[in-house]
């Protein structure tokens, strides 16, 4: 596996933390020259401090990437956020801003590297989707419409840079122990009509993030995503979650959604 990586030119987004740290950290112990994208210094990694929701501070991160390594090989796109709360009661503002960091800030990662490696004949993106974005999850719906748009928009790219010699994929995971559980932002529990379901259904998903797998379980995925010869378009991570969307697949979708509420709702 080491030579399908080693001095090959790798960007993580996202990568102060989590399955952006790890997934820098488990490409870097096998040879590749990882630069990390991330608001926060990671320490004992090189790594440039950028806001991906600023198109010109992306711009300006991938052209010192390129006039310092002269190309690169593999983005993964995993800077994200996630929020919770009711349709009804979620600021439109608060919405704005997951999209603005979840999708648009995924979007301007991509579209500064796409002429860079169709420039060099070629490369790979593996972009940080969830299975929150196959199976929506109730007082999660804007977190879980991000990965949906996602998870489409890695599929419609495919099939378009394909030419290039670009593969594009994605890696869906499921419950992660990770910081995401306490940055998430939380809105109002206030409303008298959902009475306590929105609290017990964060707890029910703080707790089982919590409980959830690894973190560098997610980064070997992400790089046998990125050293396969031809990638999945999406790749769920962690057995137990691949076993659940297959199921979902088998069942009527308003059985899934019914499950989910009882679960979640």
């Amino acid at each position: 596996m080491r030579k399908g990586i080693e001095n090959k030119v790798v960007v993580v987004t996202g990568a102060s933390a989590g399955i952006g740290k790890a997934t820098a950290e488990f490409f870097a112990a096998r040879g590749a020259k990882v630069v990390c994208l991330a608001r926060r210094k990671v320490d004992g990694m090189e790594s440039i401090s950028t806001d991906v929701t600023d198109r010109e501070a992306v711009k300006t991160a991938i052209d010192a990437i390129v006039a310092e390594h002269g190309r690169i090989d593999v983005l993964v796109n995993n800077a994200g956020m996630g929020i919770s709360g009711t349709v009804e009661d979620t600021d439109p503002t608060a919405v704005r801003k997951i999209f603005e960091l979840n999708f648009f800030g995924l979007l301007n990662v991509i579209q500064t590297v796409l002429p860079v490696m169709r420039a060099q004949g070629g490369g790979t993106i593996v972009n940080v989707s969830s299975v929150a974005g196959k199976l929506a999850i109730p007082f999660q719906s804007f977190y879980s419409a991000t990965k949906a748009a996602v998870s489409s928009l890695t599929a419609a790219l495919r099939a378009e840079v394909a030419p290039f010699g670009i593969k594009v994929t994605s890696v869906l995971p499921g419950d992660v122990k990770t910081d995401f559980t306490a940055a998430r932002e939380k809105n109002s529990y206030d409303n008298p009509a959902y009475g306590e379901r929105v609290r017990h259904a964060v707890e029910a998903m703080e707790r089982d993030e919590q409980n959830g797998m690894s973190p560098s379980v997610i980064a070997r995925d992400i790089y046998r995503l990125a050293v396969s010869k031809n990638p999945p378009v999406g790749k769920v991570g962690g057995t137990k979650y691949a076993f659940l969307t297959g199921l979902a697949k088998c069942l009527p979708e308003r059985t899934v959604c019914y499950l989910l509420g009882k679960l979640y709702g």
